[in-house]
């Protein structure tokens, strides 16, 4: 694309003087939503209430599953999901994936061992888990959609059955993506997604954890109240990991408006990706023909030789043209020093991606236009590439 003008950085003018954010969260219905509110104040049921209950049929229809199970988060669905599954010992997941997913091995007894993942996707690469899994002894196989992006989930599944182990997924960005034309959630024994302010539906806080298989589901039920059955005679150590009601109409109403959000996310990457695709060194994950991604985050892969600053550098030098950003995930699980104390085991490919992925603002409700000034903005950036250097010392 045509750009003009420099780099703020180089003294130019910001492209967003008043700040762009990483996500911006909207929250459609109003009307529906106080509305929704409204009754359930008036009745005080603020827990274990039919608003939930709603939530859970409509979340089971759009995903296409029996079952349902809301949460109050994505990683207590995680670790109610693993007791479930009566999981002990470890779990082999991606070094590539957000802290939760290894804090909820941890937190439901388990210890996290790391595998490498897919340099295109950035999801969960099946033959290095095969090994891991064969070289661990791990007693569950984790895997992430990684921004959205669904995994190999038929080579996953045979990995798992190979192994004789439960396979459960972080699917918590990836409500709305499909695999195949099949909706992300039915795969595994387990999908558990997250409704977090930063997702595509939004709780406010919330999870959900989708299931084909009755009595995970039960037991998930009953451990999200701490595993009572309704007498205090607590059959197993529970979780207070209720979702209480008002945050299910949140939900509710967030949910309602959920294909056409990823139809737009989908659009405004696809604008992003044909603006930039002249500019060397930068690329999007890879997504399969026939897949669809919530693009809940847009994450670019640079490679710092020929797009000419790496991604401290590029990071600094959008923060002057007032663009937020992440970088989503640096450090990567296994280097994290809440995981220094376990074995090390060498991630060359999951290390490589961490230190060259930045994510770039995006949300359901952004302006088309925004979306080629940010393609702008990384475009002059690497043609004012070695100035940018030179002035930052990057």
């Amino acid at each position: 694309m045509a750009v003009t003008g420099k780099p703020a950085v180089l003294g130019g003018t910001a492209l967003f003087a008043e700040g762009l954010p990483l996500t911006r969260v909207r929250v459609p219905e109003r009307e529906e939503l106080t509305r929704r509110l409204d009754t359930i104040l008036t009745s005080g049921q603020l827990t274990d209430g039919s608003t939930v209950c709603e939530l859970e049929e409509a979340a089971a229809a759009q995903l296409e599953v029996p079952y349902v199970v809301a949460v109050s988060n994505c990683t207590s669905g995680l670790m109610l999901a693993l007791q479930a599954m009566g999981v002990n010992g470890s779990v082999a997941m991606p070094g590539f994936t957000f802290s939760a997913t290894a804090h909820a091995a941890h937190w439901a007894g388990a210890a996290p061992v790391f595998a490498e993942v897919d340099p295109d996707t950035l999801t969960l690469d099946p033959a290095d888990a095969a090994k891991l899994l064969a070289e661990s002894g791990a007693s569950a196989l984790m895997a992430t959609h990684v921004y959205g992006t669904p995994c190999r989930v038929e080579e996953l599944a045979q990995v798992a059955d190979d192994a004789g182990v439960p396979l459960l997924y972080d699917a918590a960005h990836a409500l709305g993506s499909r695999r195949a034309g099949t909706p992300i959630g039915g795969f595994g024994a387990a999908e558990v997604f997250s409704l977090s302010p930063t997702k595509v539906v939004v709780a406010g806080e919330g999870g959900l954890i989708a299931t084909r298989d009755e009595g995970l589901a039960q037991a998930c039920r009953l451990g999200r109240g701490y595993g009572n059955p309704g007498d205090y005679d607590c059959v197993f150590p529970g979780l207070n990991a209720r979702m209480s009601e008002l945050h299910a109409a949140l939900a509710l109403v967030s949910l309602r408006g959920l294909p056409e959000r990823v139809r737009t996310r989908t659009e405004l990457v696809a604008a992003f990706a044909t603006a930039i695709r002249d500019v060397p060194g930068v690329r999007l994950p890879v997504l399969a023909e026939g897949d669809v991604s919530t693009w809940k985050d847009l994450t670019l892969v640079i490679d710092p030789e020929p797009f000419g600053l790496d991604v401290p550098t590029l990071a600094r030098a959008l923060k002057a043209e007032g663009i937020d950003s992440r970088r989503y995930f640096h450090p990567p699980v296994h280097r994290q020093k809440a995981y220094a104390h376990l074995p090390a085991r060498n991630l060359p490919v999951t290390d490589d991606i961490a230190d060259r992925v930045l994510t770039l603002p995006l949300w359901s409700h952004m302006d088309p236009t925004t979306v080629t000034t940010l393609a702008e903005a990384v475009t002059r950036l690497h043609e004012h590439a070695a100035e940018v250097r030179s002035a930052t010392g990057g």
